[in-house]
């Protein structure tokens, strides 16, 4: 860790885990999506960040309602129905095909049937969960230094959603990207995109300044990153803070490295920064109607 108490993210050091948890993460994800009714952008998939990890948050199943929760202090995925009813099953090395078999088996033996698709999304090569026997790593101080990332993310992200007064995503953790984000709207429709699939077009149907948090991969540490959509003319050229804010002309976005936070006297500040500049630069670009849109701020 820091000193200044946000945790060190080494994609080499944990990308056989991050694999693994995304691919876990999947497995989960697609329950809450079999288990609720569809809400705008697919707002209804997300996973939450909760006191111990990650969870679904609560979703219906006849008369009761129950809830997913990945505990990474203890290293357990809970399941807790509102009879009182639970199932715990440790999170280990194990490979995804074994994960997926005990998690529909508590769920069963809970009287919860649930039927997903089990071909993962948004990855190259994807493999069906129960054939998954290559991703099987479970590395839990990293888990756990990753959920306390994510509870440092989180915090910054709902101060900077607390400012918009217009149509804001929650803050959440999207399974199938494997990034956190929180997105903004200027209420205005946006072209449809040309050769779009179903996702993608309920994603974009509108126009939007989207930021997050992305763990990395082998071309690049963990990032931060804002993109407007439609991208305004001049966006690539604006000046936008930090200083190693940078914009990648490939996917069309802002980034900002986690290490560049981390390692800034005020990490909060340094975020909040970066959050607010690349907003006022998509804002000001796209025209958005921003007096109508933003919380007043006292001086």
């Amino acid at each position: 860790m820091t000193n200044n108490s946000w945790p060190i993210l080494r994609f080499e050091e944990w990308q056989d885990t991050l694999a693994t948890l995304h691919m876990w993460t999947q497995v989960v994800g697609k329950i809450r999506l079999a288990q609720t009714p569809l809400v705008n952008h697919w707002w209804n998939v997300p996973l939450y960040v909760s006191a111990r990890g990650l969870t679904t948050s609560a979703m219906f199943y006849h008369e009761r309602i129950f809830e997913i929760e990945f505990d990474f202090i203890d290293h357990k995925l809970l399941i807790e129905c509102s009879d009182g009813s639970t199932k715990t099953l440790a999170l280990r090395p194990q490979s995804v095909a074994a994960f997926y078999a005990e998690v529909m088996l508590a769920l069963r033996d809970l009287g919860i049937e649930v039927k997903i698709r089990t071909m993962p999304c948004e990855v190259s090569n994807p493999i069906r969960f129960e054939d998954d026997v290559n991703h099987a790593a479970y590395d839990g101080e990293y888990a756990n230094r990753f959920w306390r990332a994510l509870v440092k993310i989180d915090e910054v992200l709902k101060d900077f959603r607390a400012r918009f007064i217009g149509k804001v995503s929650p803050v959440h953790f999207f399974w199938g990207s494997f990034d956190m984000a929180v997105t903004r709207f200027s209420g205005r429709r946006a072209p449809e995109r040309p050769g779009a699939d179903a996702m993608t077009r309920e994603a974009y149907s509108h126009e939007v300044i989207s930021h997050g948090f992305w763990p990395g991969n082998k071309d690049m540490q963990a990032a931060f990153y804002s993109y407007t959509t439609p991208e305004p003319a001049g966006l690539a050229q604006a000046q936008v803070r930090p200083a190693t804010t940078f914009y990648s002309q490939e996917m069309k976005e802002f980034f900002l490295l986690y290490d560049d936070v981390c390692q800034s006297s005020s990490p909060a500040a340094t975020l909040m920064e970066f959050l607010e500049s690349t907003y006022d630069a998509g804002a000001n670009l796209a025209n958005w109607d921003r007096a109508a849109l933003e919380r007043r701020r006292e001086a």
